[in-house]
């Protein structure tokens, strides 16, 4: 496997206000797409994490689409990141909190967000996703996955199935710890990297978040960014990742399941 260069952008989000998201973004992107393969940004980039779905909502192939597909083609760089996406299904108009991953030749994929945060209603006014996204960028196999997903360890398990397992993120201050703990362990159980990108500032409900967007290798070395706006990039070492996988495959020994299209 080659390395793999990932840049993860920290920022402070415009509540509800996707054209000043994109614009700021933007320069971002612009400013460090020459020295990445992947640009990762934020849970609701373009809005932060509202439950005013459908007035923060665009349809597929809306405004952001089409900016993540100029943005990865411009500058020849994968982006991906989360925002509000509503499609009628059976005559019933449903919200997402789906993930748009832009390549660099302007194709798209998308994972919605299965786990949905009911301590705040995100189960009441969005429809949670059923299929998890494993993608490939550069031979590595990464499995892009939204902000509440990292506390349930079986829908981030993977058997041999991927090597970098991505959140994107608005995970609140009080809860820090657990943001902290759970991407190593993440990564040190699915012997993968592990990567998070989070939020900074407070929100349109007084909401605050601290950052500590993370990077981690799967020995649980971890780099990260505190609580200041700004872009945590890491070189990831496949070579050293195949290595280690050789040298201690506790992969093969892993239980098998099988995970069902609906909870109980």
């Amino acid at each position: 496997m080659q390395d793999l260069n990932l840049t993860l952008l920290q920022a402070n989000l415009h509540w509800q206000k996707p054209a000043a998201n994109r614009a700021m973004f933007a320069d971002l992107i612009a400013e460090h797409a020459t020295t990445t393969d992947l640009i990762v940004l934020p849970e609701m980039f373009t809005s932060g994490f509202t439950m005013e779905a459908e007035a923060n909502s665009e349809a597929t192939g809306g405004p952001t689409t089409t900016w993540l597909q100029q943005m990865a083609t411009e500058h020849n760089v994968a982006v991906c990141g989360s925002l509000i996406v509503n499609e009628v299904i059976n005559g019933k108009q449903h919200f997402y909190n789906r993930l748009l991953w832009a390549a660099a030749d302007g194709s798209m994929r998308s994972y919605d967000k299965r786990h949905l945060f009911r301590m705040a209603d995100e189960d009441q006014h969005y429809t949670a996703g059923t299929e998890r996204l494993i993608i490939e960028l550069n031979d590595w196999r990464i499995c892009p996955l939204i902000c509440y997903d990292l506390r349930f360890p079986v829908w981030s398990r993977g058997s041999n199935q991927f090597d970098l397992l991505l959140y994107v993120a608005n995970w609140p201050a009080p809860r820090q710890s657990a943001w902290d703990t759970l991407l190593p362990a993440r990564a040190v159980e699915n012997l993968c990297y592990a990567a998070g990108v989070n939020r900074v500032g407070s929100d349109g409900n007084d909401v605050s978040y601290n950052g500590g967007s993370l990077i981690v290798d799967y020995l649980a070395n971890v780099s990260r960014l505190d609580d200041k706006a700004g872009a945590l990039q890491s070189t990831l070492d496949g070579s050293k990742l195949e290595r280690y996988r050789d040298k201690f495959p506790a992969w093969k020994d892993a239980d098998t399941f099988k995970i069902t299209g609906t909870r109980s």
